[in-house]
């Protein structure tokens, strides 16, 4: 009977911890891979203006993490130190923020200034609420249980709620005809909005962590001192210790090329496949349903691999992905750009494989936390300035990434060509799709390589 209810409680604290990543995903997964396109290509925003907002949130999205990383493991305010309730609190303006890029403040015209500020602050707003719901959430990761089969339940659990959230895109995509149907776009937006808030809201009021009454000795933590004042000298201190963790360190570098192909891939993956695969070759419906697969299939991956978890354990598996990403592109490199469903395929498992293996990274990263908290003795775990400090040097992939593939293309030509078609002139636009299929190719092959050798180094 003690043993059921332990079952029943660890089970529904995976559900409450699961609902905040059904709705995160519904809303992450939409914005990351249609609002490159949207501001480039409808709203005609510039280069220059591009560029300008991503250096602002690049600088933004860094800074965020570790400061409210370390707001919520020392503030003494109960909605920043308590994860559920930063949840609470949060996930409505969360929700509120993923509406804002969707919605034009006027009709922009070509390169209007105004379209460059409307991109600066939709992405810092949405980023920066982001951050303060889903550092609570990854602290809840590590502080649920420090048991590791508990911990692969919330994998688990994690991963089926991503899979449902993640459908957002494949409908999304099919409802607004890959956001040719405006209207359609805007209003499944408003519909998403509501119901990722709805679900992050159930973590708000149900999810628990051990660690919820600060003071209280916690069972398997050393006394030590209660948490300290906010203080600059105290976060440097902190973060000074978690940066000359050696592990925490190489984890780091791997991350950050992972986050890179992350952003190239949700960011770029439509533009390309519009350029190197023929209407005639992949009809839109079918587009939809390969843009949904690279969403939707990392999540069944994962739960389908809960037996490899067990047996080969994650260290494996992702040093694995890497070989097989790293082989794939090789092979499509080789075979080149005309085979066009391998291009399709190529494209949709090199996205399944990145967000899998992606989806795996909470568990090193609470192995890391836990070292960390034994070391030093701690009273409770740094649990959320770990997850940001590792996201201060890995966030500034998801900037990176688009301007440097943006500016890439343009000296291509991809800025008088996107919407040329047919009309523009052969020569020019097969150079340019030459260029996009090496991006498709070399960026993939060059970072799994590194992913790998850094990979390897990794210890606990």
């Amino acid at each position: 009977a003690g043993r059921k209810l332990l079952d029943f409680r660890m089970n529904h604290a995976a559900l409450a911890y699961a609902m905040t990543t059904l709705g995160a995903a519904m809303i992450n997964n939409i914005f990351s891979f249609y609002y490159v396109k949207l501001f480039i290509n409808k709203y005609k925003t510039s280069e220059t203006a591009f560029h300008q907002s991503q250096l602002v949130f690049m600088l933004w999205n860094a800074i965020n993490d570790p400061l409210f990383g370390y707001l919520q493991d020392t503030s003494t305010m109960r909605c920043c130190s308590q994860r559920r309730l930063s949840i609470l609190y949060g996930a409505p303006l969360y929700s509120l923020t993923f509406l804002l890029p969707w919605f034009p403040w006027r009709s922009y015209y070509p390169g209007d200034w105004l379209s460059g500020l409307h991109l600066m602050v939709a992405l810092c707003a949405f980023d920066g609420l982001l951050t303060f719901v889903l550092l609570a959430q990854c602290a809840l990761f590590a502080e649920i249980s420090s048991n590791h089969q508990n911990r692969l339940r919330l994998v688990q659990y994690s991963q089926v709620a991503s899979l449902v959230g993640s459908s957002s895109i494949l409908f999304c995509g099919v409802l607004s005809r890959n956001m040719e149907d405006f209207a359609a776009f805007q209003a499944f937006s408003v519909l998403v909005a509501v119901l990722s808030c709805g679900c992050m809201l159930y973590t708000g009021f149900y999810g628990q962590s051990r660690y919820d009454n600060r003071g209280c000795v916690q069972e398997g933590a050393c006394v030590a001192e209660p948490p300290s004042p906010v203080s600059f000298a105290a976060l440097r201190t902190l973060m000074w210790q978690i940066l000359t963790n050696r592990d925490f360190q190489l984890f780091v570098i791997m991350n950050f090329f992972q986050v890179f192909m992350l952003a190239f891939l949700s960011n770029f993956t439509m533009i390309f496949t519009e350029h190197l695969i023929p209407a005639d070759v992949l009809p839109p419906l079918a587009k939809s349903i390969m843009y949904g697969a690279g969403f939707i299939c990392p999540q069944l991956l994962v739960l389908s691999s809960q037996g490899l978890l067990h047996s080969l354990g994650y260290y494996r598996i992702i040093l694995y992905t890497f070989y097989l990403e790293a082989g794939l592109a090789a092979l499509v490199l080789v075979l080149g750009p005309q085979h066009y469903y391998l291009l399709a395929f190529f494209l949709t498992v090199t996205m399944v494989l990145i967000q899998a293996s992606f989806s795996l990274f909470g568990l090193p990263l609470a192995d890391i936390i836990d070292t960390d908290l034994l070391t030093y003795r701690r009273s409770s775990p740094l649990s959320s300035m770990v997850f940001g400090t590792n996201a201060l040097f890995t966030k500034p992939g998801q900037s990176l990434a688009p301007m440097m593939v943006l500016s890439i293309l343009n000296q291509f030509g991809y800025e008088h060509l996107k919407d040329a078609g047919k009309s523009a002139a052969g020569g020019e636009l097969e150079v340019l799709h030459s260029v996009m299929f090496y991006l498709v190719c070399l960026v993939p092959m060059c970072v799994a390589a590194m992913q790998a050798l850094v990979w390897r180094l990794y210890s606990i």
